[in-house]
């Protein structure tokens, strides 16, 4: 990883989908134990997951993992809050909305 560059490596991954009504879920856990960094990026190879209602699929994938270059992971980590606010949008009211 270098100051300006990315690089990107691959991983062993197990993807599981709940389509339940306890859960609506997708997760991405990787088998080699890599770990994933403010700014970098994740691709799952292989066609789209399909869960049926009231199941939970798990299927074994390889991911491309995009490192972000240190640049970017500094800007990342010092703006994150800021876009985090964004999705804290409260509003308080005491009437009900029609």
């Amino acid at each position: 990883m270098g100051l300006f560059t990315r690089s990107k490596e691959t991983a062993p991954c197990t993807v599981t989908i709940s389509h339940r009504f306890e859960e609506l879920s997708a997760h991405v856990k990787f088998n080699n134990g890599a770990v994933v960094h403010p700014g970098d990026s994740v691709q799952v190879e292989g066609p789209e997951i399909m869960a049926p209602y009231g199941v939970c699929v798990e299927e074994q994938r390889i991911a491309t993992i995009t490192r972000a270059s240190k640049i970017e992971r500094l800007w990342t980590r010092s703006t994150g809050d800021f876009e985090f606010m964004e999705l804290c949008e409260f509003s308080f009211s005491e009437g009900v909305l029609s």
